[in-house]
């Protein structure tokens, strides 16, 4: 599954994890901490929709 920014367009994608924040491949959106922040705009996961 993939999960992208409504307001920036930043994608998260759970087959290939984020390198850059430490997030492992494999890693899913439900599995990553309430807290997360959109590493460009810095919204929460509620402003992210399911692709």
């Amino acid at each position: 599954m993939k999960y992208v920014c409504s307001v920036c367009g930043w994608e998260y994608d759970e087959e290939v994890g984020s390198e850059e924040l430490g997030i492992a491949p494999g890693t899913k959106w439900a599995d990553i901490e309430e807290d997360f922040s959109c590493p460009l705009c810095g919204v929460g996961k509620d402003d992210f929709s399911q692709e």
